[in-house]
């Protein structure tokens, strides 16, 4: 069975997104009808807006078969809505990366002109038209760039691309502006977005195209997909979105024609599921280094080694003990059975003699009161006895327990002073003090007294030095605080500064603009009067002949006049414009470099203080760490040994 038909039938996707989700779909999706890879003309769908929600149909309103409207998920932007541009266009290091991404594709694709970094910073209108013909040849090799009407050309281009900005007609005319160039260049960007989408996409195409022509090329199969499609399409106008029926149809027949084993793909699927099983686990088994698994649980054994040593040495003293008391118990039950045999023998005699001898009835009550006497002595000294017991029993298990808390909390006390490198006495920190402390069953409680006087002057010593160091890595931390402040000071200065010639540098292209409007204004004056003169000649030629040379004298004059004086007009205006241009490009040069220099030393003292107070807080957080439980096992213990 050739697997690989059913496998490519089963990795088509349709080219039109469902206008329903369809939740309810299997492992292997079933797909809606396609369309073969088309060539030739460019075929981008627009991109659907951000903000709104309304979609057109390329198709039309239509209805579905139960009447309602059914929209499509393919269209354009819903009416006249402006999308806002999230792209931080303003921001200097994002203009900077998209120039060298633009410069890149330029330079990969083999532009004709010379392209740089440097020029990419304010282009003309002419490179740009350049720029942009380039790049969209490569989406239409016939386009030409048009000779007149080009500010409402371009836009109209990328919003029929389906660019979701608006660019302006007068952004056309100054396109190397400062506040035009970013707009102009996102757009750019966008356009080289959708250039490498579309190449990549024709590239995948014709791979499936050649892949379908070397697999798929037999009748029957060809057959059974025209009709799938033809049928699918005829329900997608029909108003329906999903196509189960259909796709199960199709599949099966294409099982017929393949002879698709069932049982063995089961079979390969279970298989499939358990090695990959296996290698979830195997990878979660190599996640973990076995020899540190390994070491983890040595440490973990010898601890509970240690635990166990101390236990046991605990448990054996507590056995002497109680062998002690049972040896000291069994004498006691020795000396109280001689005892009872003794009252026993003393017991026999009296009976002997009460057999032997007649009592009266008064000292038979007397002696039965004796007995009942003697009986309740009995019983009272018995409850007295397991009384006794018991209270000695339940002091020895106390003892036990006492004993056992003090010798889990000593070896906390050695661990954490391990950990403090204050035991042994030649560790790093003990500073030639005994800190260890030996079991409290080796000594009587005039040591603990010992052990508190030894042990407590030089922890609290210790504890003095940490808080004094702590206390200069206090204030140390304080005064990088405030140098950080300063130069905090010191960049919002700068900032001020530099809002200050970004106002300048905006004043001074309104004052261009108005410059521009005035020429304008004195070339439709000087015009108007050329008029005038032309008219008023006429007239002349008309009404006068007697005056003929004269007034043809003064027409001369006045042309020359009029050249003189649109000379100057056109040199005066080419140095406004020079000198302008001179001044704008000296600003946004220093005005460049001011906010580099003023980024860098930012970015260079920012890093600086960030990494000294992290390693100032890092040691004053170990020191903190480290005292805290030294101090609280330190409070612990002299509280205990005070009690």
């Amino acid at each position: 069975m050739d697997r690989g038909r059913l496998s490519r039938t089963s990795r088509r996707q349709s080219d039109l997104p469902m206008r329903v989700a369809d939740t309810n779909r299997m492992s292997m999706a079933y797909v809606t009808p396609q369309r073969k890879p088309s060539f030739g003309k460019l075929n981008v769908p627009k991109p659907q807006s951000v903000t709104s929600e309304k979609r057109t149909s390329f198709f039309g309103a239509r209805t579905s078969g139960m009447g309602l409207p059914c929209n499509s998920t393919l269209g354009g932007f819903g009416g006249a809505e402006k999308v806002k541009d999230t792209r931080p266009l303003h921001d200097k290091g994002f203009v900077q990366q998209c120039i060298r991404q633009l410069c890149d594709f330029l330079s990969e694709h083999g532009f004709p002109g010379s392209v740089s970094a440097k020029t990419l910073q304010s282009p003309s209108t002419k490179e740009f038209l350049k720029m942009f013909e380039f790049i969209y040849c490569q989406l239409d090799p016939t386009f030409l760039m048009p000779t007149s009407k080009v500010e409402e050309e371009v836009p109209r281009i990328l919003k029929d691309l389906g660019y979701p900005f608006a660019l302006s007609k007068s952004s056309m005319y100054s396109v190397g502006a400062p506040h035009t160039w970013p707009q102009v260049l996102g757009a750019l960007i966008w356009l080289i977005d959708t250039v490498k989408i579309y190449l990549s996409i024709s590239k995948q195409q014709l791979n499936d195209f050649s892949e379908d022509m070397n697999i798929e090329d037999g009748a029957e199969y060809n057959k059974l997909f025209l009709d799938y499609t033809a049928e699918g399409y005829a329900k997608f106008m029909e108003g329906q979105d999903t196509f189960e029926e259909e796709d199960e149809a199709y599949f099966a027949k294409l099982k017929k024609l393949y002879n698709v084993d069932e049982v063995l793909l089961s079979s390969m699927e279970e298989k499939h599921r358990i090695l990959s099983a296996e290698v979830e686990r195997l990878e979660k088994e190599n996640q973990m280094d076995p020899l540190m698994s390994k070491r983890m649980e040595k440490l973990k054994l010898q601890t509970d080694l240690k635990k166990l040593q101390s236990y046991r040495g605990s448990l054996e003293s507590f056995k002497a003990n109680l062998e002690c008391k049972a040896s000291e118990l069994n004498k006691e039950i020795e000396g109280t059975g001689h005892h009872v045999e003794s009252v026993n023998q003393e017991k026999e005699k009296l009976q002997h003699i009460l057999k032997n001898q007649k009592f009266t009835p008064s000292d038979v009550e007397r002696i039965n009161r004796e007995k009942k006497e003697l009986q309740q002595t009995i019983s009272s000294l018995t409850k007295t006895m397991e009384e006794a017991q018991q209270h000695v029993w339940n002091e020895e298990i106390t003892l036990a327990k006492v004993k056992e808390n003090a010798e889990l909390k000593l070896a906390e006390y050695h661990k954490l002073a391990r950990k403090l490198k204050l035991i042994p006495v030649s560790a790093e920190n003990a500073g030639g003090h005994d800190f260890e402390i030996k079991s409290s069953s080796d000594y009587g409680p005039g040591t603990i007294v010992q052990h508190k006087t030894q042990i407590q002057m030089p922890l609290r010593t210790l504890i003095g030095n940490v808080e004094e160091e702590s206390s200069r890595l206090t204030n140390m931390k304080l005064s990088l605080e405030e140098s950080v402040e300063q130069v905090n000071s010191n960049i919002l200065d700068k900032s001020n500064d530099l809002r200050q010639m970004r106002e300048q540098i905006r004043r001074l292209d309104e004052r261009l603009e108005h410059d521009m409007q005035e020429h304008a204004l004195e070339e439709q004056k000087w015009s108007a009067e050329v008029d005038s003169v032309e008219n008023h000649q006429m007239l002349l030629e008309k009404k006068v002949h007697h005056g003929y040379d004269e007034a043809l004298q003064q027409l001369k004059a006045a042309q020359q006049q009029y050249h003189l004086v649109l000379q100057e007009t056109n040199e005066e205006r080419r140095t406004v414009v020079n000198n302008l241009a001179s001044v704008f490009t000296t600003a946004a040069n220093h005005l460049f470099v001011v906010e580099r220099s003023l980024e860098e030393l930012h970015s260079k003292v920012q890093r600086i203080c960030t990494k000294a107070i992290e390693e100032e807080e890092a040691e004053i957080q170990n020191l903190r760490q480290m005292a805290k439980p030294f101090i609280s096992k330190a409070q612990s213990f002299t509280g205990e040994a005070s009690k």
